[in-house]
C-alpha cells in the first residue's frame, strides 16, 4: 500500500513550504526548522505500522497548522522596540466578544 508513503511525502513538502513562509529572512530559524523537520522524518522512516504512521502524520499536520497560524516574526528595530511581521494566514477574522453589561444592584 503506497498510500501512506504519498501522504508522508506531501506532509514533508508542506512542512518545508510552511517553514519557508513562517521564517522568511530568518536564516537561523529557517535552518533550525529544516534540521528538525528532516530529523523527525529520518527518525521515523523505517516505521511500518500503518497506525503509527497515521499518528505521526496527524502530529506533523498539527505542527504545520500551529506554525502557519500561530507563529509570528518579530524584529528588534531599537533596543526597546519590536516590529511584528504578520502574514496573511495570521490575519483572521475576529468576532468581538460582547458581554451584556450587568446592572448594579441597588441595596
Amino acid at each position: 500500500n503506497g498510500q501512506p508513503k504519498s501522504h508522508v511525502l506531501k506532509l514533508f513538502k508542506l512542512l518545508h513550504r510552511t517553514r519557508q513562509e513562517v521564517f522568511k529572512n530568518d536564516t537561523k530559524a529557517l535552518e533550525a526548522a529544516r534540521q528538525k523537520i528532516n530529523e523527525e522524518f529520518r527518525n521515523n522512516r523505517d516505521e511500518t505500522s500503518e497506525e503509527k504512521i497515521n499518528e505521526l502524520l496527524k502530529i506533523g499536520s498539527d505542527v504545520e497548522v500551529i506554525l502557519r497560524t500561530s507563529v509570528i516574526q518579530a524584529v528588534h528595530t531599537d533596543s526597546d522596540k519590536i516590529v511584528l511581521i504578520p502574514r496573511k494566514d495570521l490575519l483572521q477574522d475576529n468576532t468581538p466578544y460582547i458581554d451584556k453589561p450587568t446592572k448594579k444592584q441597588e441595596s
